[in-house]
């Protein structure tokens, strides 16, 4: 039996095989496709995914392969929201296919030890109170496997969801696009951007070799299922351009729309659900992989403490409880953006509204830090007002005395850290220093003792395997009673003994 079994190596699947095996937790991946598919769903990870993959030592991969944009992608304005100034450490987006981020994080999370195994398809899922029994096909032949936890990361269509029996409630699709990488046999007859004609638009995004084309499906099936022809979309390009566009050697052509669901329950009892099988939504802000990869990382600390049993009782549904609202969010604002763009007159004071807010500087930045997931803010115990708490902490430059270093690469072995900017003699906890504070934790947390020239009033914060910031301690002379332990127990469980691990 393995400890925690995921379904689907998508980019959320690989990610928290990452994590999972980061933390040592035996991890089996399975995924139906013998092979990765040819085409690329996408080709943009935002700053917030890149902020997060930079506290594993990922990021500088995807960046060093990509062009950067300097701007969030959004939907419906004549504006481009900057990101300059954001809170972010990486102020753009990186061009990299999603296949290419899948190829990395597999690598990745194979050279970690993960078990994946291709051409394993998921038929039924059961769970009783110690286990989770997977049915599986492979080579034409079923078998079973049984795992403590099951993650389903199979997208907007999960077995893994349907299996166990979770509501996927909201709003079907109203409209349809097609989607297709194609030649142009005269590039001059379709450039680069929106082509507009009687019948609507045409959007082409230059690929090397090719070019992907998006249109409305203005007569689409009744079976939304049925594939799209390369005659199909000739056709959905000439009826909006007025005129005909001679397309050749299509590599991919497909159908989506606008429907917007969410799973009723992130967790029920020992199956788990993250990336599209939680949640689909239209593909206004390029925001899906980005959104697959935050669930990821906000879930593989938390199983991977449930597993080893030193989680807290509720660790494991607060996965349900921050990113159910995040995903949320994440819906609201891709069906607002749809709205934006939609072709009603009567929408026009809302377009206006919203683009005087987005040519103002501080409502740019709001908007980019709103659509790209930068705004994240989760409950923290205790909760105070400072700025920093529940966020993504900034990734800070230090000077230990093992040399200098930046917070993300204490995080890069996925514990949770507690910096002490004390000198390691200031006290912070009822007259006890911060370390000796936290010595109880010392299995899960890791103590570095440090100087932060470029926070001089931060005292203490406690970090957890997400980067986000559980506690913090302000101003010399200032003391927390009980602030710390109660972060400590409430993020990472009840103290094991004595013997902190400091760097």
């Amino acid at each position: 039996m393995t400890e925690v079994l995921i379904v689907g190596a998508g980019p959320a699947g690989l990610l928290l095989a990452i994590e999972l095996r980061l933390a040592g937790v035996d991890t089996v991946v399975l995924e139906r496709h013998p092979q990765r598919p040819p085409y690329c769903r996408g080709f943009n990870l935002n700053a917030r995914a890149l902020d997060l993959l930079a506290r594993r030592g990922l990021a500088d991969r995807f960046i060093d392969e990509g062009w950067q944009v300097p701007h969030a992608a959004f939907s419906g304005l004549p504006v481009t929201l900057t990101l300059a100034g954001a809170h972010t450490d990486h102020p753009f987006s990186p061009g990299i296919p999603q296949t290419r981020v899948e190829e990395v994080l597999e690598a990745h999370a194979l050279a970690l030890g993960a078990d994946i195994r291709r051409g394993h398809e998921l038929r039924a899922l059961t769970q009783d109170a110690e286990c989770v029994t997977a049915t599986v096909v492979a080579d034409g032949r079923e078998h079973r496997v049984r795992a403590g936890y099951a993650v389903g990361c199979d997208g907007g269509r999960s077995t893994v969801r349907r299996q166990a029996g979770i509501d996927f409630p909201g709003t079907a699709s109203t409209a349809f696009t097609l989607l297709g990488d194609v030649e142009p046999a005269d590039p001059a007859a379709l450039p680069f951007g929106v082509s507009t004609g009687p019948g609507g638009s045409v959007f082409v995004i230059p690929r090397p070799g090719y070019v992907r084309i998006i249109t409305a499906d203005r007569q689409p099936p009744a079976d939304r299922d049925e594939p799209v022809t390369l005659d199909r979309l000739r056709a959905a390009v000439a009826e909006a351009l007025g005129r005909p566009v001679d397309l050749r050697a299509a590599r991919w052509t497909t159908r989506f729309g606008n429907a917007a669901r969410q799973a009723a329950e992130y967790v029920r009892g020992r199956v788990v659900l993250a990336g599209d099988a939680a949640h689909i939504h239209p593909p206004a802000g390029a925001i899906g992989v980005n959104l697959a990869l935050d669930d990821a990382f906000n879930l593989g600390w938390k199983l991977a403490a449930t597993v080893r049993g030193t989680a807290p009782a509720h660790l494991l549904d607060s996965y349900h409880e921050e990113r159910h609202a995040a995903g949320a969010r994440v819906l609201a604002s891709t069906r607002a953006q749809v709205l934006l763009g939609t072709a009603d007159d009567r929408l026009g004071p809302l377009v206006d509204l919203f683009t005087r807010v987005a040519r103002h500087p501080a409502g740019n930045r709001a908007l980019a830090e709103t659509v790209t997931g930068l705004d994240t803010r989760y409950g923290t115990h205790p909760d105070t007002a400072h700025p920093w708490l529940g966020r993504l902490a900034p990734d800070l430059t230090l000077s230990t005395a093992a040399g200098p270093t930046r917070l993300s690469e204490l995080l890069a072995p996925g514990r949770g850290v507690l910096l002490d900017l004390t000198g390691g003699s200031g006290a912070g906890v009822r007259g006890a220093a911060v370390g000796e504070a936290a010595a109880g934790w010392a299995d899960r947390v890791t103590t570095v003792t440090a100087d932060c020239p470029e926070q001089p009033g931060l005292r203490a914060v406690l970090l957890r395997p997400d980067g986000h910031t559980g506690w913090l301690l302000r101003d010399a002379g200032q003391e927390d009673p009980d602030g710390l332990r109660q972060a400590l127990r409430h993020w990472f469980g009840e103290p094991a003994g004595e013997g902190a691990r400091v760097a």
